[in-house]
């Protein structure tokens, strides 16, 4: 495994790990690291997301591989890392009768708070998430924002060393969706809590980290801080014609340059190096096409995701 400075030691590695359900391989041979802040894990829904978290946390058992969580060995230690962990879920997994103080207290106590700090951690979280008004209430009367709300609550009562989200805003209407994620970000920079957020919805992504790990069909497509996987990226130009786009979009191609989103009227395209805005505009004339808008742009964590998984 590789070395890193003492303040960038992993928060979790796996080394060649491969996670099977019968003959469904879910990981395949998959290593990597993720690094101290936030940290996204992306990929296509049955990328693997939910399966690797699951192998960290200990609740399946790898056919092959290594697993570590905060310096310990998964196999060897599962219940001490479990106990520095915070998850929370993509399912729900609240019990029927209990109002939010009752079950996120319960939480703590599992989690090894006396039943007392238990109790006054509960208010605070739910506080904190925005369910201090409602946290006397029956969980099952909650709508399925206060239901995510909660569960972060859940897993944030003992204070954990890092904190796993399994599609945190799964289900949110558009204003929850920004809170949840204004509360993500506030974890990650100025409470200092070190987090891995699992989503398929790459703006969430990339508005809470710092750095990504995308999955596909399995395997790493490809892994490192997402302003350096943008910055790899060719220069990116958005055009507007009028003509025959499909066979502007063929010369285009002929000088090396990929084009994306052509169904909208406008194209993003991305030229090698060595190219810009005056061989855009001699493709054009030699085709007899009229540009009508073009101008930089930048890079983004879509482009990034659609070339690891080929697309």
């Amino acid at each position: 495994m590789p070395e890193f400075e003492p303040d960038q030691q992993p928060v979790a590695t796996l080394d060649q790990v491969s996670i099977r359900y019968g003959a469904q391989e879910a990981l395949r041979s998959v290593t990597a690291t993720f690094l101290p802040g936030a940290v996204g894990l992306l990929g296509p829904n049955g990328a693997g997301k939910s399966s690797l978290l699951k192998g960290l946390l200990g609740f399946v058992k790898p056919a092959s591989g290594r697993l570590r969580v905060l310096g310990l060995d998964v196999h060897s230690s599962p219940l001490k890392i479990r106990a520095r962990l915070g998850y929370m879920p993509e399912s729900d997994g609240h019990i029927p009768g209990m109002n939010a103080v009752s079950f996120v207290a319960y939480c703590g106590q599992l989690s090894g708070l006396p039943r007392a700090d238990a109790t006054q951690r509960a208010h605070e979280v739910l506080y904190y998430v925005g369910l201090g008004e409602a946290r006397y209430r029956n969980i099952e009367t909650y709508s399925t924002g206060m239901k995510q709300r909660i569960k972060l609550a859940q897993a944030l009562v003992h204070d954990p060393d890092l904190l796993f989200l399994d599609e945190p805003t799964n289900g949110m209407d558009p204003k929850g969706r920004e809170e949840m994620l204004d509360l993500v970000t506030d974890l990650a920079t100025r409470k200092g809590v070190n987090l891995i957020l699992s989503s398929h919805l790459l703006p969430d992504v990339e508005e809470t980290c710092e750095r990504v790990i995308v999955l596909h069909q399995g395997t790493v497509a490809t892994e490192g801080a997402i302003a350096e996987l943008k910055q790899r990226r060719s220069q990116v130009f958005e055009i507007r014609i009028k003509g025959d786009l499909e066979t502007f979009i063929r010369a285009l191609e002929a000088i090396g340059a990929e084009c994306h989103g052509a169904e909208n009227g406008t194209m993003r395209v991305f030229v090698p190096g060595g190219l810009g805005p005056r061989d855009l505009f001699g493709v054009a004339t030699r085709h007899q096409v009229q540009v009508r808008h073009l101008r930089p742009s930048v890079p983004t964590l879509e482009d990034v995701f659609a070339e690891a998984i080929g697309e």
